[in-house]
C-alpha cells in the first residue's frame, strides 16, 4: 500500500519526461489553516511549493506546477483563492479580490461551479486546510487527523 501511494505520488506534472517534477522532492505539507496573507506565500515565486483555495478549502497544487505555477496558464490562481475566478471563468487579476471573498454574490450557477472545481481539486491534489476568515482561529490537526485524511484520499 505504500509504494502504491509513493509510487503514484511521482505521476505529477512532468513525470514521464524525463524531468522530475518539484512535488516529488517535497515531503507532504501538515495540514493547518491559512490566512489570505500566509496563503500568498505559496505562490509558486518565493517557495517551490503551489498552494490554491477553492470554496474555503486550500489544496497543494505544487505537482501540477506547470498549469499553476508563475509560468503556467492559471499562474494567476497560485497563492490566492481561486473560487471566483473559476466561478466566472475568468483569468483576470482583477476578478480576484485582496481581501476575504465570502462569494455571496455570486449565482446559484456560479456557486454550483465552484462546487464542482471544489471536488475536482478534491480528487487530484493534497487537501491541506482551510482558508481562514478574518479574525478566525486557525484549527488545531494532529498527525492522526492528517493521516486518515491522507489514507482517505488515497
Amino acid at each position: 500500500r505504500l509504494w502504491v501511494r509513493w509510487g503514484r505520488r511521482g505521476l505529477g506534472a512532468g513525470a514521464g519526461a524525463g524531468e522530475e517534477s518539484p512535488a516529488a522532492s517535497l515531503p507532504r505539507m501538515k495540514k493547518r489553516d491559512f490566512s489570505l496573507e500566509q496563503l500568498r506565500q505559496y505562490d509558486g515565486s518565493r517557495t517551490p511549493r503551489i498552494l490554491l483555495a477553492v470554496n474555503g478549502k486550500v489544496f497543494d497544487v505544487t505537482k501540477g506546477s506547470k498549469f499553476y505555477g508563475p509560468a503556467g496558464p492559471y499562474g494567476i490562481f497560485a497563492g490566492r483563492d481561486a473560487s471566483r475566478g473559476l466561478a466566472t471563468f475568468c483569468l483576470d487579476k482583477d476578478a480576484l479580490k485582496d481581501e476575504y471573498d465570502d462569494l455571496s454574490d455570486l449565482n446559484a450557477v456560479q456557486m454550483e461551479s465552484v462546487r464542482e472545481w471544489e471536488m475536482q481539486f478534491k480528487e487530484k491534489y493534497d487537501y491541506v486546510g482551510r482558508l481562514l476568515k478574518p479574525g478566525e482561529e486557525p484549527s488545531e490537526y494532529t498527525d492522526e487527523e492528517d493521516t486518515k485524511d491522507h489514507n482517505k484520499q488515497d
